[in-house]
């Protein structure tokens, strides 16, 4: 199973991405790492785990902490028909450069030090934290940051946790395909908002522009077009908070017609930029 990178955004109005998958993600489940620690909770059931150098079996739900860089097998892998997880996603300067150095913060400096191996815990911590993770999905956003510093910080109070991967091993993320893949990203990041020539893109990558496709769907499990379609449908959910006119924010991400805009945006997050504005005033 090749190891794939995934480039991950966090979600309008947020500093870190939390995702709620009530059935198996067959399309894009695959052996990944990515640069943010990632927090997975699953309330139930048994499944396969696969966590750096660690492979075995999950039972009666699973809540790991994954360090950055830490190649993890997507927890769906296998599974058909009821399955949930959630899924949070952060950097570990999501608050800022100097936040896990608070002397409040300590424990959780170390808990993030400690998740470079993987982490699983047992159930009295399930117990604990699942319901505080299970309600991160329908909160507001400062509310999600509260309950997220309330997991963390019971996360590092644990002692019920096993680590996962074995100490010391290193895995070849070649540092040069890093730093290639890096450079698309940038690039969409400074220009998303004007027509994205492929062609410069793979120019970047030093390969031609049938080869960077190729390149690009193998590393990221996503096409280009995808890829940059997505950009900017997450930088207009931001957009969307403000006044501006809904044509006005597809314009500005980088859409050249208001039906191609909504159609997009709904193919991505499942509704039209109107409803999506709609549910968050409420």
């Amino acid at each position: 199973m090749k190891l794939q990178f995934e480039k991950i955004e966090p979600e309008a109005g947020s500093s870190f991405r939390v995702v709620h998958s009530t059935e198996p993600e067959t399309c894009r489940v695959y052996w990944h790492y990515h640069p943010e620690y990632e927090i997975v909770f699953i309330p139930s059931g048994d499944g396969q785990r696969r966590v750096g150098t660690n492979v075995s079996r999950y039972e009666g739900g699973e809540l790991v902490f994954i360090g950055p860089n830490l190649p993890h097998l997507n927890f769906s892998y296998g599974k058909e028909g009821q399955f949930e997880e959630i899924v949070v996603q952060m950097r570990d300067d999501f608050l800022g450069e100097t936040f896990l150095q608070k002397p409040e913060l300590k424990g959780v400096q170390r808990l993030f030090e400690r998740a470079h191996r993987g982490l699983t815990f047992g159930g009295n911590t399930k117990q604990k934290v699942g319901p505080w993770l299970a309600q991160l999905p329908d909160q507001s956003p400062f509310e999600r940051l509260l309950t997220l510093l309330r997991v963390l910080q019971q996360l590092a109070d644990a002692s019920d946790v096993e680590p996962l991967h074995a100490d010391g091993v290193r895995f070849d993320l070649n540092p040069k395909e890093q730093e290639r893949i890096n450079r698309v990203c940038q690039y969409v990041e400074q220009h998303y908002a004007q027509p994205v020539d492929v062609r410069e893109v793979a120019d970047l990558a030093s390969l031609t522009v049938p080869a960077f496709c190729r390149y690009f769907k193998r590393m990221t499990h996503l096409t280009f077009t995808d890829f940059v379609n997505e950009y900017r449908v997450n930088q207009a959910r931001r957009m969307l908070q403000s006044s501006r006119t809904v044509a006005d924010v597809g314009f500005a991400v980088g859409f050249n017609n208001l039906s191609h805009f909504n159609k997009t945006f709904r193919a991505v997050t499942g509704q039209t930029p109107s409803a999506y504005r709609k549910a968050l005033i409420g």
